[in-house]
């Protein structure tokens, strides 16, 4: 009851936000079209890393995942001639530096924040020599039109919005994945894993298995985060394309307490702040008095603000971040 309560405290002031933004010359419908793209690969990557740690695996380096998965999606969407296949592209490759991780936070027992340290540091040093290596130009690379996933126009009514599937997509795997993990035996284990590792070991759970699976499909969701980024959202890739949203995404799973549901709505937060910031930034009467790199720190800024209250009111898996040793 009280978290139905918060819910609709929320959505009203959320209504009454987007109210005097309209009055002050800002359209909702573009606000909340943009936010949901923003949204997207934050959403992807959160949801996914939210199982991941709940079943003991952290992995930092969703901002390296972002970074090589936009690139190598738009390699690949040029080589097939389809956005769609590049999006495939970078959800695999994402799954294999998941994989990776998850082999050396289990089997080699490797400190995971060093890991994921190490993916972001290799992911920067990757990036600029493939733009390099593909295409003759270090610092960005824009593909042909024809091979960029588009952006749909749904009508209801009289009101038509510009969204994407994979939108869609990053909304509806939220409840399904808390469904998994709340609701079904194999959820039962990811906690299990993430609480008790030893326990869960006794009763016939394989814990690296588990942990290598829910790695492998963190890093799957981020690379469709990735890709999502360069072949939806940008229309192509430049070396600096995650701007630091991957540790966005890890900001949501902190503030949500690894629960996926929150996870979304805090992307959801993120997103809509990072629209509203590029909104107020062209907004005639603000550019000219407000330096617009200014305005545009605002997501990073509320990023600061969310983590500070939130994180220390939620309570994380007993054996998170810690390598399990059979005896």
């Amino acid at each position: 009851m009280r978290g139905l309560l918060r819910f609709s405290i929320a959505i009203t002031a959320f209504a009454a936000l987007l109210a005097v933004l309209s009055l002050v010359g800002l359209s909702p419908k573009s606000l909340m079209e943009a936010a949901l793209l923003a949204m997207t690969p934050l959403a992807l990557a959160a949801v996914g890393e939210s199982l991941n740690q709940k079943g003991g695996v952290v992995n930092i380096g969703i901002d390296g995942i972002f970074l090589i998965t936009a690139t190598v999606a738009v390699f690949g969407a040029e080589e097939f001639g389809s956005g769609y296949a590049g999006m495939l592209v970078g959800a695999c490759v994402g799954a294999f530096l998941g994989f990776v991780h998850g082999v050396l936070s289990t089997y080699a027992r490797a400190n995971q924040i060093v890991a994921g340290i190490g993916m972001n540091i290799f992911a920067y040093g990757f990036v600029p020599y493939f733009l390099m290596a593909a295409w003759g130009f270090p610092g960005i690379r824009v593909p042909p039109s024809w091979v960029l996933v588009p952006i749909r126009v749904v009508t209801v009514g009289e009101v038509s919005v510009r969204i994407s599937e994979f939108s869609v997509l990053a909304v509806l795997l939220a409840p399904l994945l808390h469904l998994l993990l709340y609701g079904t035996p194999v959820g039962l284990r990811i906690r299990a894993c993430g609480e008790s590792p030893e326990a869960a070991d006794v009763a016939g759970v394989s814990v690296y298995g588990i942990r290598i699976a829910l790695s492998t499909l963190g890093g799957a969701l981020a690379g469709l985060g990735g890709a999502f980024m360069s072949l939806a959202w940008f229309g192509g890739v430049v070396k600096e394309i995650s701007a630091g949203r991957g540790f966005i995404a890890l900001a949501c799973v902190v503030a949500s307490g690894l629960e996926p549901l929150l996870s979304l709505g805090f992307a959801f937060l993120f997103g809509f702040s990072e629209a509203l910031a590029y909104a107020v930034a062209v907004t005639p009467g603000v550019k000219e008095v407000v330096p617009y790199h200014l305005v545009l720190s605002i997501p990073y800024v509320v990023t600061l603000a969310i983590v500070a209250v939130f994180v220390g009111r939620r309570r994380f898996p007993r054996a998170l971040g810690q390598p399990y040793v059979k005896d």
